[in-house]
C-alpha cells in the first residue's frame, strides 16, 4: 500500500472545499462536476470528485452527497501534527464552527491531543507527540 486517501462526503461540497482549504491550506485540484454526465443526470452543479492537496503526503478527496439518506459526518480522521503551534491553530479553526468532543490537553501518552467535530459533522483527532 502506498497511501490512504480519505474521501469525505458532504452536503455542499463547494463550500466544504473552501472551508477545509481555509483551515488546512493547500491547493484545490481536479474538481469534476456532474454536469453533462448521463449517469449523474438530475444532479447538475454537484461535485462528483474534488481534491484538496494540503502537501505532497496529505490529500483529501471530497464529494457531494447524492443519496438523500446519507448524512454528513461519515468519517473520523486522526491528524499527527508537527508542532504545538500547528495543533493549537487547527484546534482553534475547527472549533470555531464545530464542537469539542475531547478538549485539547496534554495526555498520559506523551502528546497534546484533542477531538473535534467540524462544521460538516466530520470528526478530527488532533495529535502532537511531544518528543
Amino acid at each position: 500500500m502506498r497511501k490512504i486517501i480519505p474521501e469525505i462526503y458532504v452536503q455542499n461540497c463547494k463550500e466544504a472545499l473552501a472551508y477545509y482549504k481555509e483551515i488546512f491550506g493547500g491547493e484545490i485540484k481536479n474538481v469534476q462536476l456532474a454536469d453533462g454526465k448521463e449517469m449523474f443526470k438530475g444532479f447538475e452543479g454537484k461535485i462528483i470528485h474534488a481534491e484538496l492537496h494540503i502537501n505532497d503526503d496529505c490529500v483529501l478527496y471530497l464529494v457531494d452527497i447524492f443519496d438523500e439518506k446519507k448524512e454528513n459526518g461519515n468519517i473520523n480522521l486522526l491528524l499527527e501534527l508537527e508542532s504545538e503551534e500547528e495543533i493549537n491553530n487547527l484546534y482553534q479553526a475547527l472549533t470555531k464552527d464545530g464542537a469539542v468532543k475531547f478538549e485539547l490537553q496534554k495526555t498520559f501518552w506523551g502528546a497534546y491531543h484533542a477531538v473535534v467535530t467540524d462544521l460538516y459533522g466530520n470528526t478530527w483527532g488532533l495529535n502532537y507527540s511531544i518528543r
